[in-house]
């Protein structure tokens, strides 16, 4: 049992939402939480999955038959006959993720949500603190926090996806046009994947809001602890054996986390916008690494995007 169609990203751009709606249709199941199956063994997506016993590199291979299964079983409570869904947002981000989709399941159809690419950016690094991944400024993240830069870098991927899945499988979501009009969206994305239109007016709509301190300093504090124990957040992931120490470290991780973010994460606004010196550069680079997305998806982005020039 594989899904029929896939949320593939990118990170910060509002699947999670996606995610909710969908599985409210009545002949969607989604599975629940992201997998992490097609890209778990890398490190560019992953980097708190590679660890090091020793002198020895530990990975999650998904390659092997034991983890394939794992993966199956992800979907087997569906109910029979249902159109299952799965969502894992790195998917985009992974330069070895399209192919094996394909090689597992080459008609699966794949939804990515697109966002300003400064604005996604901006908001990835958030993600970083939140989680305890770094205590650096946003701008000296740029450089030592790669996730920041390449989450935000559409263009390739999106060919790469094309080329391995056929443009047909592809449906690309604005994030900016979601938020605008979301039944007209929605009705765009359940005739991509061949179910009955749904009303959004009567479901539940935006999930997983983002949180944020009212000092950017006292999260940077704390993260001098969280981020000893962030190895650990996906010990068990893939049903991987994991020693007595890294189930503590990952109860511990646990702990921290909740910590922050019923205590210190309390404000709907970040305490610090994005400076305009750090905004220019990121426009001319991300536009750069952009280039020729307007003419892919057949209109022009700088429509949705303040920062984009096609």
């Amino acid at each position: 049992m594989t899904p029929d169609f896939i949320i593939g990203g990118a990170p910060k751009c509002g699947t999670t939402s996606l995610h909710k709606i969908l599985d409210q249709h009545p002949d969607v199941w989604m599975a629940p939480n992201e997998v992490y199956f097609f890209d778990a063994d890398d490190p560019i997506a992953h980097g708190d999955f590679l660890g090091v016993n020793g002198t020895d590199l530990e990975w999650r291979d998904p390659t092997t038959e034991q983890v394939k299964a794992w993966y199956e079983a992800r979907f087997s409570a569906a109910p029979e006959g249902a159109f299952i869904g799965e969502d894992t947002t790195t998917y985009l981000m992974s330069d070895v993720a399209p192919f094996r989709i394909k090689g597992l399941n080459p008609r699966v159809k794949i939804i990515f949500v697109l966002r300003d690419p400064v604005q996604r950016a901006f908001s990835q690094y958030w993600h970083l603190l939140r989680t305890g991944r770094t205590v650096l400024s946003f701008e000296a993240a740029l450089s030592a926090e790669p996730s920041i830069i390449l989450g935000s870098t559409y263009t390739p991927r999106l060919r790469q996806f094309r080329a391995a899945m056929g443009s047909g499988n592809i449906h690309v979501v604005v994030f900016e046009a979601f938020n605008t009009d979301r039944q007209a969206q929605m009705h765009r994305i359940t005739d991509f994947l061949g179910l009955s239109r749904m009303s959004v007016e009567t479901e539940e709509t935006w999930h997983n809001r983002t949180r944020y301190p009212k000092r950017l300093s006292s999260l940077q504090r704390l993260n001098r602890l969280g981020r000893h124990l962030v190895p650990y957040r996906y010990a068990r992931h893939l049903n991987r054996g994991a020693s007595f120490k890294a189930r503590t470290a990952h109860r511990a991780y646990r702990k921290w986390f909740h910590y922050v973010s019923e205590r210190v994460l309390t404000q709907d606004v970040p305490p610090e916008g994005i400076r305009a010196k750090t905004r220019s550069y990121l426009s001319r680079h991300l536009s750069d690494r952009n280039a020729g997305l307007s003419d892919m998806l057949g209109f022009d982005l700088s429509d949705y995007w303040a920062d984009f020039t096609s």
